[in-house]
């Protein structure tokens, strides 16, 4: 019978690099954009709605599919499927570097708050350097309404950003930030703590254990895991959705900042509003999350079994 790391009492976990996790992150994402774009123009839509145009998910994709065509239901898949494949890369290797720095020197552990930490330093640090440009181009596409190629404002990503820099300025790119950070910071400090609980919870499986889960069990864990982060962070994400998808070069912005337009919304749409588009992201975060880690544990845990021998003490 084989031997895994947790077989033998006298074994040390041997760290699975970052570059390894950040792969395994980069496809999981691909797959995860290929299959839930729809829902994320949805959301988007739902979320900018002020006049209740739509009236909820299903009438709001029909809305579209009938009105501007099937493919609009893909629009901004480019940067989506791109701001995915690094964002996960990014997550994923940084988190593991993070928590690197909280690993136990004798037994290769990390704490709960460890863990809690370096996801939340992930998060910050992938909102910086990759969300935040890549939604900025995202929303400003999929809030666009028309079928004519020739009357919409932006023609594409590329086009989209470069006319964002000339019009608004570099910042016109990191319109959002703030909410980004808080949203993204509190997502993946909640799933990365969630998604190794869950896995020990449940199938009894430890990091560097030498255990490959089965793509199910792996979907399951990912799945719960990536349900508490929408609900704890809905304002967060309709005040990123707000203040990105109003133009800086366009007359006085609407929205100032972070708190001030939480208070506004409050003011004008009531309290329910912070939450709008809740259901859409439940319906994609958690989906996301179970296609992300049905595919990146199998990347880890193949490389477990094929590059981590046993390291007697």
């Amino acid at each position: 019978m084989e031997k895994t790391q947790s077989d033998s009492p006298n074994a040390v976990k041997k760290p699975i690099p970052p570059y390894v996790k950040a792969l395994s992150g980069s496809l999981g994402g691909i797959v995860e954009a290929s299959c839930l774009q729809p829902i994320d123009v949805i959301k988007t839509r739902l979320q900018l709605d002020r006049t209740g145009a739509y009236r909820g998910i299903i009438h709001c994709g029909s809305t579209v599919a009938r009105t501007e065509g099937v493919r609009a239901l893909w629009k901004g898949l480019t940067p989506f499927a791109t701001h995915l494949t690094l964002k996960y890369a990014l997550r994923m290797g940084s988190n593991a570097v993070l928590q690197g720095a909280f690993k136990d020197a004798e037994t290769g552990k990390v704490s709960n708050h460890g863990r809690f930490i370096s996801g939340f330093g992930a998060g910050v640090l992938e909102a910086l350097v990759i969300v935040t440009p890549f939604e900025v181009v995202k929303i400003r596409l999929q809030q666009q309404r028309g079928l004519s190629h020739e009357l919409l404002k932006y023609k594409g990503p590329v086009h989209c950003a470069r006319r964002i820099i000339r019009e608004e300025g570099l910042r016109g790119l990191w319109s959002g930030a703030s909410p980004t950070v808080m949203r993204n910071g509190t997502n993946q400090a909640a799933m990365f703590s969630a998604k190794n609980a869950f896995d020990v919870l449940l199938w009894k499986k430890h990091e560097g254990d030498g255990r490959v889960l089965l793509p199910w069990q792996s979907m399951i864990s990912g799945f719960l895991a990536g349900t508490a982060g929408p609900i704890c962070t809905g304002p967060f994400d309709v005040v990123k959705t707000r203040l990105m998808a109003q133009g800086r070069g366009v007359g006085e912005l609407k929205y100032k900042g972070l708190f001030h337009a939480i208070r506004t919304i409050y003011a004008e749409e009531g309290l329910l509003a912070l939450w709008k588009g809740l259901l859409p992201r439940l319906m994609r975060i958690p989906p996301g999350q179970a296609i992300v880690w049905g595919v990146a544990d199998q990347v880890i845990g193949l490389y477990e079994r094929q590059y981590l021998p046993l390291a007697p003490l």
